[in-house]
């Protein structure tokens, strides 16, 4: 599988998040029912699988053989694609910190929950769609077949180094409990 499907395949599980989040949100000004931890869940595996497993791949790997194949990356969508990382990450913590001010009963906090996630949820819709549309699809064109193939070996050797073994996998299973929790 080459470098940019692997990415691909991440993305679909962090729309998986995404569409959690957003029923979250709902049920959150709806008034439903649910414990609101369940936002310092989503914002953990935001953290620890979109950020650190998927982002170190492409801001690690895919990013460094583009611009050594030619891709600008100040002025050029590389550039723009961190910028849209490290407002994700803003976003992430942001939500983390409202969301435990409601977890420890400030109903004022609410709001400010609503507001990070809903935007992260529509920061990551189109940051996704962008590099799944346009990102990868240059990727490929500018990297010969050898060089995709070899970034999948230097994709493993990053996840070992930026997490620890079966951390990535393990984030699989959270996903599934936060798609339970949001669905109540």
């Amino acid at each position: 599988m080459h470098a940019t499907e692997v990415l691909m395949e991440e993305h679909r599980v962090i729309e998986r998040v995404l569409a959690s989040l957003t029923l979250l949100c709902d049920r959150l000004e709806e008034g439903g029912e649910f414990q609101p931890a369940i936002f310092l869940d989503a914002a953990d595996i935001m953290k620890r699988f979109a950020d650190g497993c998927h982002h170190c791949k492409e801001e690690g790997v895919l990013f460094p053989a583009m611009e050594q194949s030619g891709v600008a990356r100040q002025g050029g969508p590389i550039g723009i694609m961190l910028a849209e990382h490290e407002e994700g990450r803003r976003l992430t913590s942001a939500m983390r910190e409202a969301a435990e001010k409601l977890v420890a009963g400030d109903a004022s906090a609410k709001p400010e929950v609503l507001r990070h996630a809903r935007s992260y949820v529509a920061l990551l819709e189109q940051h996704i769609q962008k590099e799944d549309s346009i990102l990868f699809p240059m990727a490929d064109e500018v990297m010969g077949e050898e060089k995709r193939r070899d970034l999948g070996e230097a994709f493993a050797i990053a996840e070992r180094e930026e997490t620890s073994d079966g951390v990535c996998k393990k984030y699989l299973g959270k996903v599934e409990a936060l798609e339970r929790g949001a669905e109540g």
